[in-house]
């Protein structure tokens, strides 16, 4: 997912303690947890790719049926309805990887819908969060979401629920995912971040 989430805004002059103060954080996965239009788009995405699937696997299974055939009719047949039979089977496996190419490959179709359904809701996360950055005069925004590798955050520089509210919405428990999600939206997202600070046994999200 592209431009979650980097803003620099660099004043000519600062001090070392205004430099401290200049950096917060938001936690991307748990925004768009509250978005939506994001959760009906990967729906629809997850709809796609499913359809797409079955598809793919149907002509699979046709050409494991006509190998089948073929196998157990071969020592009946010409050389010629060899070579006929072994062109039909070779060209229904090309469709196939063909199929799955055009799909699911690099710049398939399952990429582009992602790009056309998330971009948007990227874009509205980005302009409320520069938005709350310069309003704060903020100078760097992280996500900790996303595989960053910030190995500590302290929940007080955390702006998420104020890019929320920027976005007219109401921060609090997620929104529950029909179907399941996508891989890249599984429980764990690998950042490996904690959201404590030192010397604390308790983790939580803002009140």
């Amino acid at each position: 997912m592209k431009r979650f989430f980097l803003i620099a805004l660099l004043p000519l002059f600062f001090s070392e303690q205004s430099f401290a103060q200049k950096f917060s954080y938001v936690d991307s996965k748990y925004i768009l947890g509250h978005m939506p239009e994001y959760q009906a788009a990967q729906q629809e995405i997850n709809r796609l790719s499913g359809q797409w699937q079955k598809e793919i696997e149907a002509k699979y299974e046709t050409i494991d049926k006509l190998e089948k055939a073929y196998q157990a009719e071969k020592i009946l047949l010409t050389d010629e309805m060899r070579k006929k039979r072994e062109d039909e089977i070779n060209q229904k496996r090309n469709e196939a990887k063909d199929m799955q190419k055009q799909k699911f490959g690099v710049d398939g179709e399952l990429f582009k819908k992602r790009e056309e359904l998330i971009s948007p809701i990227q874009d509205q996360i980005y302009s409320a969060i520069q938005e709350v950055a310069t309003s704060n005069a903020l100078m760097v925004v992280f996500d900790k979401a996303n595989h960053s590798n910030m190995l500590y955050t302290n929940p007080k520089h955390d702006i998420s629920d104020k890019v929320l509210k920027k976005m007219g919405l109401k921060p609090g428990e997620m929104l529950e995912e029909e179907g399941g999600g996508e891989q890249e939206q599984k429980a764990d997202d690998g950042s490996g971040t904690q959201d404590k600070p030192k010397g604390s046994g308790k983790t939580g999200r803002r009140k």
